[in-house]
């Protein structure tokens, strides 16, 4: 509720991309409960399925599902905006590569820490991440946050922060 007030005024404001946005928190809860699952049962010294294991097989199988999907859906429009753009290719790719090494390290990281940790509470800290995301781009790129957003804003994180409170509480 909190995310819906915070975007409710906002004029650049999506449907679309609110929905892609909430169905992308969606499945990173599903992929972090189910590898999860995977790393509880499929784990033993003689299978060595480890956390970077899991990993990799998940990388590799989304990568293969999402290749033919954004070469047919997203590959001849990108296309045709960059050779209609003055966009200096090289430096492109090296922000391509660096994003998706970022990306890659992210994710890595979050493997090792789904090992030690519930999906749940893996969920809660992507949440605080976000969080401290905008407010960064809020202090470093000098934007303001309207009343009402900074209320869902508000919602949203002492909802996230009560939650991960009772579920340590309620584990101990």
């Amino acid at each position: 509720g909190g995310v819906a007030l915070a975007v409710a005024k906002d004029l650049a404001f999506s449907p679309l991309g609110f929905g892609t946005a909430m169905s992308s928190n969606v499945f990173f809860a599903a992929r972090a409960t189910l590898s999860k699952i995977a790393m509880q049962e499929l784990y033993t010294p003689l299978t060595s399925l480890s956390p970077a294991s899991l990993f990799g097989i998940v990388t590799t199988a989304a990568t293969l599902l999402t290749i033919p999907i954004a070469l047919f859906i997203e590959a001849p429009f990108a296309l045709s905006r960059l050779e209609a753009t003055e966009v200096c290719r090289t430096r492109l790719t090296i922000i391509l590569l660096a994003s998706g090494l970022f990306h890659y390290l992210n994710n890595e990281v979050m493997y090792l820490t789904l090992r030690r940790v519930h999906p749940i509470t893996l969920a809660v800290g992507n949440s605080i991440k976000r969080v401290v995301l905008v407010i960064a781009a809020l202090i470093f790129l000098g934007e303001s946050m309207q009343p009402l957003a900074a209320v869902g804003a508000s919602i949203a994180i002492t909802g996230t922060l009560t939650y991960a409170i009772l579920k340590q509480q309620l584990s101990c």
